[in-house]
């Protein structure tokens, strides 16, 4: 047996080469896992940014809210604590009618009021965090 019929275990010639033409295919296919693999990593990588942008939106946005909604019940406590003094140095049922009437119409408009600056406030949070940041 001569130096160019020796086998390998599996019984291939250890003189194999592999063509050209497949070398180059394989080269070429292994350059686009690559590059497919570093746009998917790019792209995972600006999907995480994203989601932390919306999520740093979000959660300034319920803090915000928040605030808000600690204000607005502060209000109303105080309103709620002035019209019951009010009540207390009423001097007939006429007096207490109307400090009622006056109360409610109060509440109503402060409410009121609140209810928009609030949806106002949550149509400003969803905008923000379903905002594409760039």
């Amino acid at each position: 047996m001569s130096e160019h019929d020796a086998k390998d275990p599996f019984g291939m010639s250890k003189n194999f080469a592999i063509p050209e033409n497949m070398r180059a295919a394989a080269e070429a296919g292994f350059e686009q896992a690559r590059k497919a693999f570093e746009n998917f990593v790019a792209a995972a990588q600006k999907t995480a940014s994203t989601f932390e942008d919306q999520t740093t939106s979000a959660q300034v946005n319920a803090k915000e809210l928040g605030a808000k909604a600690i204000s607005y019940a502060e209000a109303n406590i105080k309103s709620s604590l002035d019209y019951a003094e009010s009540l207390v140095k009423a001097k007939d049922m006429t007096e207490i009618l109307r400090l009622h009437s006056e109360h409610v119409q109060r509440q109503m408009r402060a409410l009121t009021e609140q209810a928009t600056e609030i949806g106002q406030a949550v149509t400003k949070a969803a905008m923000d965090v379903a905002k594409p940041k760039s």
